[in-house]
């Protein structure tokens, strides 16, 4: 290994809000474009990310989704490429519509940020100051990773002899004691038959809100 080469990072955090919006799992294509500006700033392609179901639901301790990195863009990048066009939000329609996460672009004439009608905006469709300083001010950088596996709210647990990796509380982690356990537990997500958009995310069938629109839409179907 170079100089210039590092080992694999793991990153690991809690999900407190999963809405399918960060991570986005939709369309064949996990992406990680709001919140966690530290993941966003400093993972590289071939890093882990896992996030972890929150207490409220009785998720803690279980994987909602991982990913691999295998490409990072800006978010000026993102919004233009017709590979995503998908991740644009379009509030009123589908669940997974609502909560596209390709929000962000500059106006052309000021350079200043576009924040889209989104799952970040506050009330009556304003811009959200707070979420659009979380998510742009530290970073512009997009996760794009095509191998994952999203469980939402059917989470996973995983094995005892990882639980030292499981990662609570508020905050996120990539510091490893073991790196042989790190390694062996990568290799464990990779080898489960899951891949992909497995199931709908926690809060659709937990939040009281967003579970009825839930129940709505799978009674069109």
């Amino acid at each position: 290994m170079s100089a210039t080469e590092r080992p694999r990072r793991l990153y690991r955090y809690v999900i407190d809000h999963d809405k399918g919006f960060a991570p986005n799992p939709f369309f064949g294509v996990c992406t990680l474009a709001c919140c966690k500006p530290s993941i966003r700033k400093y993972a590289e392609t071939g890093d882990i990310v896992v996030g972890f179901g929150p207490k409220k639901y009785k998720l803690d301790g279980q994987i909602i989704y991982w990913m691999e990195v295998d490409e990072i863009i800006d978010f000026s990048t993102y919004w233009e490429d017709p590979r995503f066009r998908m991740k644009r939000p379009q509030m009123g329609g589908s669940l997974c519509l609502c909560f596209g996460d390709n929000i962000y672009h500059r106006c052309p004439d000021t350079g200043e940020w576009i924040q889209e009608e989104s799952f970040h905006s506050d009330p009556n469709s304003l811009v959200g100051l707070g979420n659009l300083k979380r998510d742009t001010g530290r970073t512009e950088k997009v996760l794009i990773g095509r191998e994952y596996a999203y469980w939402g709210g059917f989470a996973l647990a995983p094995p005892e002899r990882f639980h030292c990796l499981i990662k609570g509380g508020i905050g996120e982690q990539y510091s490893v004691d073991d790196e042989a356990l790190k390694e062996e537990f990568i290799a464990w997500l990779k080898d489960l038959p899951d891949r992909g958009f497995v199931h709908d995310p926690a809060d659709w069938s937990r939040d009281p809100k967003l579970k009825q629109l839930f129940q709505l839409e799978r009674a069109k179907c």
